[in-house]
């Protein structure tokens, strides 16, 4: 979850003042972005951002983990709290029951342990599924599992309707991924940490046969294949290749404890928590087949780490962001913001440090990114999270709070 992994960022940054911005040239095999990202006034100049406040919506949750809307218009967001509840706040009041308790499942004593994601069906108005991502009491496996929606209550879900779809063995307690979204393919994506410890023991990073390490991508909707509990994508980018796992969309990654799909473009944004050095953000365009090797644990950000000196950077996608650990310790990775409220922070990708508050916007102009050191964000920003309607928010782990994004 979130790792007090370490990370240097690339030197231009570090000139860039408080609320400044620079541009970021494209890192080799960095992809630009797809032909439907935000086009710049007439003039070349986007717009000037506006400075960002934080308003408190509800509290008093146990070390909230993730936020979200269902997508069914029906205004609510959920909260997932880590020891296994998922709590329903509905016009800034919290529902006094859990639409979901799940606590006598989970392993949570680690840090970074937990219930960690939560993703809606697409047609979740329709068929009530949803689906969650923890780390399992019985060995800490994770573990991604489906529930249902009470016939008789939308506000609790029916806790007898769960399934395991997958356990995952996990040796260490730290580094376990937890995003789950569904892309705009309408195929599920999971987001695995390459198992813990320091300096990826177990190389999974670079283990194709290891679905640690990586993204991956599934099919819950069609008739599940022989041996498993979901169907795999024909076009995933490993399906027939020996020694390699058929789920695995994307690899070489540390701890991407939080991505996100642009919405209106379908672009991939990962957020992947580093070591001793650097965070990183790596950028995916929308129609990408998948596939890529994002370097971990050849590469820790921008620079090597195996070896330190002199590693092979062939095939690998290097990240379009990376920060040094003079401005934090663990990457929390946000959303392209699609909102209405502030047209001027349409099309920018806000991050924050959730050691230090550090925080940038990164948008892209033509085919550079540009990058935007914002004043600091509130410290413990375990996750961003959005609404039905795009707007951004934040839960913060040790505050206990879910606040909303506005504009000062």
């Amino acid at each position: 979850m979130l790792s007090a992994g370490i990370l240097p960022f690339v030197l231009w940054v570090i000139a860039v003042a408080c609320d400044g911005t620079a541009d970021a040239p494209a890192p080799p095999s960095a992809t630009p972005p797809s032909a439907v990202a935000p086009t710049p006034p007439p003039g070349g100049e986007l717009p000037a951002l506006p400075s960002i406040a934080f308003e408190r919506i509800a509290g008093g949750f146990e070390r909230p983990t993730f936020v979200t809307g269902a997508g069914d218009g029906s205004r609510r967001l959920f909260v997932t709290e880590k020891r296994g509840t998922i709590r329903i706040v509905r016009d800034g009041q919290v529902a006094p029951q859990p639409f979901l308790d799940i606590r006598a499942r989970i392993a949570s004593s680690g840090n970074e342990q937990g219930l960690l994601g939560l993703a809606f069906h697409p047609a979740f108005a329709a068929n009530g599924r949803f689906f969650v991502y923890y780390t399992a009491k019985e060995g800490g496996a994770n573990t991604l599992a489906e529930y249902r929606v009470a016939p008789a209550d939308p506000d609790r879900a029916d806790p007898a309707s769960g399934r395991v779809l997958f356990a995952i063995d996990d040796r260490y307690a730290n580094h376990n991924g937890g995003m789950l979204a569904f892309g705009p393919d309408g195929y599920l994506y999971i987001a695995l940490g390459d198992g813990g410890g320091a300096g990826d023991p177990l190389r999974a990073g670079q283990d194709l046969a290891n679905p640690l390490g990586s993204i991956l991508r599934i099919d819950v909707d069609a008739p599940p294949a022989p041996g498993l509990a979901y169907a795999i994508p024909p076009e995933n980018p490993f399906v027939g290749r020996e020694g390699a796992r058929p789920e695995t969309w994307a690899y070489g990654l540390r701890n991407p404890w939080r991505f996100s799909f642009d919405r209106e473009t379908g672009d991939l944004w990962i957020a992947d928590v580093g070591q001793n050095a650097r965070e990183e953000v790596n950028f995916e365009p929308a129609g990408s087949p998948g596939g890529r090797n994002y370097g971990w644990s050849i590469m820790e950000g921008t620079i090597c780490y195996r070896p330190a000196q002199g590693c092979d950077r062939a095939g690998l996608t290097l990240p379009v962001f990376d920060y040094p650990h003079d401005d934090g310790c663990s990457v929390t990775g946000g959303y392209v913001y699609r909102g209405q409220a502030f047209p001027a922070l349409r099309g920018a990708y806000l991050l924050a440090d959730y050691c230090t508050g550090s925080a940038w916007a990164l948008r892209w102009q033509d085919t550079r990114l540009q990058v935007t050191r914002l004043a600091d964000f509130p410290t413990g920003i375990s996750s961003f999270g959005e609404d039905d309607a795009g707007e951004l928010y934040i839960v913060r782990d040790g505050a206990g709070t879910l606040e909303r994004i506005v504009a000062r």
